[in-house]
């Protein structure tokens, strides 16, 4: 019989390009947390994974491993099948406030795990704490009833939600191994599985704006997630869509929210429509409540039609103490006061937005973090009033931003964010669609 490996060894046997066992995983994970597993020894695992990499063997076992370091919500007593969405990042990125209604609303149920902005991205929980009153803290037990009687709910990870990937990605974020792409699967899955979801639809954004900066990377990421959640035993479908521009005309947080309701009458970008009701089409699919795309297409038009989707909107924010009144009078969502106009200083095309400027802009003037623990400030935002294609002359207001104070606009910035020149064709906003290979 073999003697077991030491956990020197199994760091040593990693560093070699050797493939672990889902024992040894385990026993790194179990051990990391036990403090048996020292901080520095697992960097140095990490990074010879970053180096190395793993087999989709490998990454569930993680995953797992990382999954089970905490609670599973257990969600049997809510009937159908559960299916919710995540999002890689991506500047005005708001499609999770009206996705998750309406497909609530289609009768689908969605358990919603989500987190804060960190960065140039903006946070689904910061958007929601826009609305008066609204609390994205919710125990287990209320979580759970929430889904049942409404339809969704969403909160942010708690501490007992995959606890190992917290500590993980503490160390990942500080030792330049965050971009290793079975690392990245197992934080996103582990967290998404503690759900209790029984099927996952993930928009892999790719661009200027997006943390996938080249299509080649995004559709790497994509294909590998929905690999290894369909080898953990779920049902996994993945969408490429664009981050070259911002999604939709709002930046910010009560202003992104305010867009995101919109929709839910009826109204909104045409972008931003585009890519809730692509991601909304596979909920549906993966959900069983339709046939095919063109029925999914169908209770979709007829949910924000009969305004069903929008009374889901007014139950969730009601079940997470919010104010409802929201969702019919949007100016209670209060923006900064002092509005600056920027204006084009040339004639032309708009044949480009800078996702990345915008964003870091928005940051600058409060809307985001840089760090964890910042607070950010719901009423600042940015407002397109321009998009790609759009003509613009000379003098033309291309964006208002919403601040504080006069005079703190970055306006140079977020003017030099528009490129301005020849009119240039317009490329679809859904690169891809992702689904396991079947043998």
């Amino acid at each position: 019989m073999a003697l077991e490996k030491s956990l020197v060894e199994l760091i040593a046997h990693k560093r070699d390009g050797s493939a672990h066992t889902d024992a040894d995983v385990k026993r790194l994970i179990g051990a990391f947390l036990a403090g048996e597993l020292a901080d520095y020894q697992l960097t140095a695992w990490l990074m010879a994974v970053f180096l190395r990499g793993m087999t989709d063997s490998e990454t569930v076992a993680l995953t797992n491993a990382m999954l089970h370091s905490g609670d599973v919500l257990d969600l049997s007593a809510v009937p159908g099948v559960k299916v919710d969405k995540h999002s890689t990042g991506g500047v005005g990125d708001k499609v999770s406030l009206c996705l998750a209604p309406l497909v609530a609303a289609c009768g689908v149920k969605v358990p919603m795990v989500s987190g804060r902005g960190l960065g140039h991205t903006g946070g689904t929980l910061d958007k929601l704490e826009a609305i008066p009153g609204f609390s994205v803290e919710m125990d287990a037990a209320r979580f759970v009833a929430v889904v049942r009687d409404v339809g969704t709910a969403m909160i942010g990870q708690t501490a007992r939600i995959a606890p190992a990937d917290k500590r993980i990605y503490a160390l990942r974020d500080v030792t330049a191994t965050v971009e290793s792409i079975p690392l990245i699967v197992a934080s996103i899955l582990s967290k998404k599985l503690a759900e209790g979801i029984d099927a996952l639809v993930l928009d892999v954004k790719v661009g200027r704006g997006a943390f996938m900066k080249t299509e080649s990377d995004a559709r790497t990421l994509a294909t590998a997630l929905v690999r290894v959640g369909t080898a953990a035993g779920k049902e996994v479908v993945a969408l490429l869509t664009r981050m070259d521009a911002p999604l939709g005309k709002t930046i910010g947080n009560a202003n992104e929210t305010r867009e995101a309701i919109e929709l839910l009458h009826g109204g909104g970008p045409a972008d931003l429509i585009e890519c809730t009701n692509a991601l909304a089409v596979e909920m549906l699919l993966l959900g069983g409540v339709v046939k095919n795309a063109a029925e999914a297409k169908a209770a979709l038009s007829k949910a924000i039609s009969s305004g069903s989707a929008a009374r889901v909107m007014e139950k969730l924010i009601e079940a997470h103490g919010g104010d409802p009144r929201v969702v019919t009078d949007t100016k209670l969502l209060v923006m900064a006061p002092a509005v600056t106009e920027i204006k084009a200083e040339t004639s032309g095309h708009v044949s480009a937005i800078n996702a990345l400027e915008l964003g870091l802009a928005a940051v600058s003037m409060g809307a985001g973090r840089t760090r964890a623990d910042q607070r950010v400030d719901h009423g600042v935002g940015i407002e397109l009033l321009k998009k790609p294609g759009d003509t613009v002359q000379a003098g033309e207001v291309l964006a208002l931003s919403h601040t504080r104070e006069r005079g703190s606009a970055p306006v140079a910035r977020i003017r030099a964010a528009f490129t301005l020149g020849e009119a240039q064709p317009a490329l679809p906003l859904v690169i891809d669609r992702i689904v396991a290979q079947t043998s």
